[in-house]
């Protein structure tokens, strides 16, 4: 690519490899390249090097709850995000299932939420990871296939003919703790996600901070039978259900068809006393 064709940097370009630049750069940044895979150079630090190829700043996507994409990374070949249709699923499904959690309207039975598991909270964020694995994006892949499998299994608690609520017939302490169990497990894998999104933004960070303590306040609602606290988890949810429409709008949301485009809040970054190399 030639100094003449710029791009402007909030127009995405289409993926490519700047030979030149890596030929150049190699021949004079022998030493750099073999300290860091993910570095900037060029005359106005216009260039990024990641793994030894080089991209304009411009072809880079930046880490975004919009795409689910937790740093910077090329933009797909295939212009589609699959994102939003998973993040707007789980959204509501955290909506309905906070909603009813938190006692909204006297409700108690919340078997309805079972048809959002499946058909929404499942089926949609599961397609949408399947869509993940043709734009490249590891991450979102790994992520909402993980969540719709979430709601599915939720789902099959409540759904009789996988006898999983009649096993406990006899025993219904012994459920709630089962599901307890089940919701600190998926705790502890969410803040695994958490740990991965240190370097992202402000918006993709919270959802899941707040999705975890989602999971976390319904376990102990349920191992100790305390109404209020399960409310509070139901606050939560819809804490979280918000945030993740936020993000999935953010996806959709461009100047081009929408009057309000979301902001992205970039994380600082902690350099934890490192020194240069």
């Amino acid at each position: 690519m030639s100094s003449t064709s710029s791009i402007d940097s909030n127009k995405p370009a289409t993926y490519h490899v700047e030979q030149t630049e890596v030929h150049h750069y190699q021949t004079n940044q022998t030493t750099q390249s073999s300290i860091s895979r993910i570095h900037t150079h060029g005359e106005g630090n216009e260039l990024v090097t990641i793994g030894g190829h080089t991209y304009y700043r411009h072809e880079l996507m930046s880490a975004f709850g919009g795409s689910l994409n937790p740093g910077a990374a090329p933009f797909p070949k295939f212009n589609i995000n699959p994102a939003p249709v998973g993040l707007f699923a789980f959204g509501v499904g955290c909506l309905l299932m906070g909603l009813y959690n938190a006692r909204v309207m006297g409700i108690t039975i919340p078997e309805v939420a079972v048809s959002i598991a499946c058909f929404y909270g499942g089926l949609c964020t599961t397609l949408a990871g399947l869509l993940e694995f043709f734009t490249g994006n590891t991450f979102a892949f790994t992520l909402l296939l993980s969540y719709g499998g979430y709601w599915f299994s939720y789902a099959a608690i409540f759904i009789p003919q996988f006898g999983i609520a009649a096993a406990y017939a006899e025993d219904p302490v012994q459920f709630q703790n089962a599901v307890g169990l089940y919701l600190i497990a998926w705790t502890i894998w969410t803040y695994i996600v958490v740990s991965l999104l240190l370097k992202s933004t402000l918006g993709f960070v919270l959802m899941f901070v707040f999705l975890g303590l989602t999971y976390l306040v319904m376990a102990v609602s349920l191992f100790t039978e305390n109404l209020t606290v399960a409310r509070a988890g139901g606050i939560i949810g819809i804490i979280t259900s918000v945030i993740a429409f936020y993000n999935a709008f953010a996806g959709v949301a461009t100047p081009f068809n929408s009057y309000f485009v979301p902001k992205v809040v970039m994380l600082p970054e902690v350099s934890f006393g490192k020194g240069k190399e």
